[in-house]
């Protein structure tokens, strides 16, 4: 198989307006940036995620694409979404891989690095405080 580079960023966003933390509902909104930097046109097939909050809960995602898209992606370009993801606890992680395709079939994973969710220090340190 040949070289194939892509390289995966993440930038999250806590949402107050949509989180509360009586009801332990924090949300987040990320953009990824999968930027295909090989010569070889590339398509995302399905996504696996694995979500961890702060108490070690893990939670798993696998499906077809993202947000309803199996994208192709040409060298030298990138493709951007935005989703977002919902915890009971103001901290956690997210991380997984793509499984992605060349044009000849040729099937490969790609690493999505991790990432961290995380409200602000006054929400988690609250919440901390009800926990002991």
């Amino acid at each position: 198989m040949r070289d194939i580079k892509i390289n995966i960023s993440a930038i999250s966003t806590y949402l107050p307006e949509q989180s509360s933390q009586e009801k332990q509902r924090f949300l987040w909104t990320y953009e990824i940036t999968i930027s295909n930097q090989s010569d070889t046109i590339v398509q995302l097939l399905n996504r696996f995620w694995h979500i961890t909050d702060m108490t070690g809960h893990v939670e798993e995602v696998r499906g077809p694409g993202v947000i309803g898209l199996q994208p192709i992606i040409k060298p030298e370009s990138k493709f951007v979404y935005s989703s977002f993801c919902q915890l009971m606890t103001p901290q956690g992680t997210m991380e997984g891989d793509y499984a992605m395709q060349t044009l000849e079939e040729e099937h490969f994973l790609v690493k999505i690095p991790k990432f961290t969710l995380s409200a602000p220090t006054s929400v988690g340190d609250m919440f901390r405080s009800r926990l002991h």
